[in-house]
């Protein structure tokens, strides 16, 4: 070994021993690194736990929370930690505290130089992630320890530097590093310096000169930046050099102090924010943005991104300023890359990269497969991957040449435009249910670039006919957009073709499209053209004329059908609210005590309580005329009164109502009970009846198993003895007066067809042979009345939006057994709430007669006709009484109205 390198090898030697006395290089021995960190986040390794983990992150790389908890329990496992680390770094930008831990636990094994080798490689990967003080001066105090190797100096310094530019600027950890720089540079000079008492050769004197002027450098550097307590380096400097500071020096000193008072309340409110102080940080980037500074720019932007990782928004500012500003390939395409790393649901992200990449001429290689991994990331919405297919497929344009006939980058495009429409369907729809690209935009593309490019309008025209198929045959800008394409690539047939099929099929606009025909035979056509162009014109648009003369008709009969409900609403309450008054006027004189202490009422007699006379109260009359008419009633036909079914809520979700069944229907319960029973087992079937014994049509079926009313719900609309039976929760409608089943979609499906129009004849298998020839149909349904009659309307569900759409093309107009149908994209009116009834104070009870569907129970057939009088208007019957019964007749000679008690005596009597 030579005398000179003998000599640096010992100035190494004795400036590792001075930073190690300086106490600023305590991770100089990776040794002694401390190992409560390791310690504190141990965990026991469970085998089921890690393969599970190892399983979700194998089936979803973007599993964020499976990749931590995975490094989490294999923190103490040593042979698989590492590859859960890489795993996850490869998809993610890790943090700042996940880097430290791997370098630390990496630095701790580095005791060869192949493994020292292994952490620089590992820190250059975490500084490229995120610009954090930390990590840079856990790389500087690494590299120190290595300066025992060849070159090892030189590395450092290039650490240094690479970390002044990086993080040098920042305004609160900034200084740390631009200390540790000048330690390890004043660490050097010491070593520099003779034996006391000896003589410094020329050689030395030059060195060591050399070495005053980099820490000179270093500090006139650092005074020019504004930092936190920039004071203190002012004043340490002022200590250490023996010479004048330059005039240079103190101005940009005072220029950097001045810039720190603008900062200083940016940086004071990032200190009392919480987290993620994403506010603060726009407020300080526009602060930047009016300065203007690049790596000033650059510095806020990574400082807000270290906390802020995962807002979009931000990246997407970030990118934007590094395309359109500063333009450097490897800054942009990194930050690129970290942006699509960190947010990968994102498609703006995405394009944005595929677009930079493309700026900078990235190898086409490189750009494919970054676009595959963009598929792999995601996406949120079905029309994200519509927007990332055209990026690229714009890519893939511009490297055609179309010049040639042919080349290996047309058939690419051709393919990859095949390629799109097919992953559309097969990936888009199977995961969204919807298509993403109901336009079509994708293959209007393609069409216009074989039309426009290639000058093949046949394969342009196949397209557009795919295009029409899907569902877009109805709008008038579809066929619009297809005209004019023909009328600049076509020829004068087809697009003269186009407008006549666009008259026939198009519904939102077609006026439009007929005045664009007639303005073509007008200005190009014969007269045969415009004859038949303007009979073609007129009779469409007088079918639209009727048509919408029908919906004209029906929308006003409805709006007065609602008036008409609204008005007799109306005239209900008021009618009501005048009886409720005359009820009060009244209630005095309805109530007389006899000399013997009885209270009558209409014949009526209670006996007065003990202790004086007082008034009942009109709840207690209620009750008292309901008992009474009670017994009435058993007393006329000799029975009592069928119990009431009351509501059981603990019985919701074991029971379900049945509706609709045949009123003449013989031993309801058994019957229902074998109906149900291959639902489950059924503990209890309540079939209800009149006070007469005849079955209403309706009762509940209560099952053991709560599961069995799924079974039951499948039975809904099957045909008992010829109706339909309707199968609904089990549900207390007085306390959910809205409530109301209806098992089909009432939004608009655009796979499904709506027929009306049909003989009451045809069956399901006729219109599955007359719908099958175009397209695949999964399901008909022929809508019925309560009776189980057909109303001669159907709906037809394909198997997707393109078969319907080709099937609503040819099947509207079309005659069915001498019935012409009509034939529309399912969208029904969505169904209006139940009117609420109007509040009835009063108790339905035994004399009430309320309507055809709520009858009183004696409205007896056997009442003389006599008797059965047009009753005032003004006097209704409430709770079986009549609430004026000294009226006077309203036509001369009519007899006076007779009270309930009066009928009763009369038909005693006669008895």
């Amino acid at each position: 070994m030579s005398d000179e390198e003998d000599s640096e090898v010992v100035a190494v030697a004795a400036a590792i021993e001075l930073l190690e006395e300086a106490g600023d290089f305590d991770n100089v021995n990776p040794a002694a690194a401390d190992d409560d960190d390791h310690d504190s986040s141990s965990f026991v390794d469970s085998d089921a736990e890690v393969d599970r983990l190892q399983c979700l992150v194998s089936s979803n790389p973007y599993d964020y929370n499976s990749h931590l908890a995975l490094i989490k329990i294999m923190r103490d496992s040593e042979l698989g930690l590492w590859r859960a680390r890489q795993n996850m770094s490869q998809v993610f930008p890790l943090t700042e505290a996940l880097w430290l831990d791997w370098l630390k636990d990496e630095i701790r094994e580095a005791k060869t130089d192949s493994r020292r080798e292994k952490v620089y490689g590992l820190f250059e990967r975490a500084v490229k992630d995120y610009i954090c003080p930390e990590i840079w001066l856990e790389y500087a105090q690494f590299s120190i320890g290595g300066i025992g190797q060849e070159g090892g100096i030189a590395r450092v310094r290039a650490i240094l530097e690479r970390a002044i530019i990086e993080v040098g600027l920042h305004v609160t950890k900034g200084a740390a590093i631009w200390e540790t720089y000048r330690e390890f540079e004043n660490a050097i000079l010491a070593t520099m310096q003779p034996a006391p008492g000896s003589v410094p050769t020329p050689e030395q004197q030059e060195n060591i000169k050399a070495q005053l002027q980099k820490i000179h450098s270093l500090y006139r550097r650092q005074l020019g930046v504004p930092l936190i307590d920039m004071e203190s380096a002012f004043l340490e400097y002022q200590q250490w050099t023996e010479e004048p500071i330059p005039e240079a020096a103190l101005q940009n000193y005072a220029k950097a102090l001045k810039q720190l008072q603008k900062y200083k309340p940016y940086e004071d409110a990032l200190l009392i924010a919480e987290a993620p102080k994403l506010a603060e940080y726009e407020a300080y980037i526009d602060l930047e943005m009016r300065i203007k500074d690049p790596a000033r720019i650059r510095l806020i932007y990574e400082r807000a991104l270290s906390e802020n990782c995962l807002v979009p928004d931000l990246w997407i500012r970030y990118t934007q300023y590094l395309d359109r500003q500063l333009k450097v390939k490897s800054l942009v395409l990194s930050v690129h890359e970290r942006a699509v790393r960190n947010c990968p649901w994102i498609v703006r992200l995405w394009n944005q990269y595929l677009l930079a990449m493309e700026r900078h001429e990235v190898e086409h290689q490189v750009i494919s497969e970054t676009f595959e991994k963009s598929l792999q990331a995601c996406f949120t919405q079905a029309t994200d991957y519509v927007e990332i297919w055209h990026t690229y497929l714009d890519y893939l344009r511009r490297r055609v040449d179309f010049t040639r006939d042919s080349s290996q980058e047309l058939e690419e495009l051709r393919s990859t435009f095949a390629r799109a429409l097919q992953y559309l369907k097969e990936d888009v729809e199977e995961r969204f249910h919807e298509s993403g690209d109901p336009s079509c935009s994708l293959m209007q593309a393609w069409a216009r670039i074989e039309a426009c490019f290639c000058n093949n309008m046949q394969k342009a025209r196949e397209l557009w006919d795919l295009i029409m198929v899907k569902g877009n045959a109805k709008y008038a800008n579809m066929w619009l957009e297809y005209y004019n394409l023909e009328r600049v690539y076509g020829d004068g047939l087809h697009s003269r073709k186009a407008l006549y099929r666009a008259v026939q099929c198009t519904q939102d606009y077609p006026e439009h499209v007929c005045e664009v025909l007639l303005t073509l035979e007008r200005i190009e056509g014969t007269l045969e053209d415009w004859d038949a162009a303007v009979e073609r014109t007129e009779t469409r648009l007088a079918r639209l004329k009727e048509q919408r003369a029908k919906v004209a008709v029906k929308e006003a009969a409805l709006a007065k059908q609602q008036e008409e409900k609204a008005e007799q609403r109306k005239q209900a309450q008021a009618e009501k609210k005048a009886l409720k008054k005359a009820q009060k006027s009244k209630a005095g004189n309805k109530r007389k005590a006899d000399s013997d202490g009885e209270w009558v009422e209409e014949g009526v007699a209670f006996k007065r309580p003990k202790g004086g006379t007082r008034h009942m109260s009109e709840e207690e009359l209620e009750e008292l005329e309901l008992q009474r008419n009670i017994e009435l009633e058993a007393e006329l036909f000799g029975r009592k009164d069928a119990p009431k079914v009351l509501h059981d809520s603990k019985k919701e979700g074991f029971t379900v109502f049945v509706s609709n069944l045949p009123y003449l229907m013989s031993k309801p319960e058994k019957k229902l009970r074998r109906l149900f029973a291959k639902c489950g087992e059924v503990a209890e079937v309540r079939p209800i009846f009149t006070n007469k014994g005849a079955f209403r049509g309706y009762g509940y079926v209560e099952f053991k198993d709560e599961r069995s009313i799924l079974q039951a719900f499948k039975l809904d609309r099957t045909l008992v003895e010829g109706r339909p039976m309707f199968v609904s929760p089990y549900v207390d409608k007085s306390k959910n007066p809205d409530f109301k089943v209806f098992k089909y979609s009432t939004d608009l499906e655009l796979h499904k067809l709506f027929i009306s129009g049909l003989p009451f004849s045809c069956t399901k298998e006729d219109l599955e042979e007359l719908c099958k020839g175009h397209g695949n149909v999964k399901d008909i349904r022929l809508v019925t009345n309560r009776a189980g009659k057909p109303k001669g309307l159907a709906y037809v569900e394909f198997e997707n939006e393109m078969q319907a759409s080709q099937a609503l093309l040819t099947m509207d107009g079309l005659t069915v057994k001498g019935h012409v149908i009509n034939v529309a994209i399912s969208n029904p009116p969505s169904r209006r709430a139940p009117e609420k009834p109007e509040s009835q104070s009063q108790n339905l009870s035994f004399w009430q007669a309320s309507g055809s569907r709520r009858k009183g129970r004696t409205q007896l057939a056997m009442v003389p006709r006599a008797l059965q009088r047009q009753s005032n208007p003004a006097s209704k019957a409430e709770n079986g009484t009549l609430q004026n019964p000294t009226a006077m007749p309203s036509l001369p000679g009519e007899r006076p109205k007779m009270t309930n008690a009066d009928f009763v005596k009369l038909l005693l009597k006669k008895c």
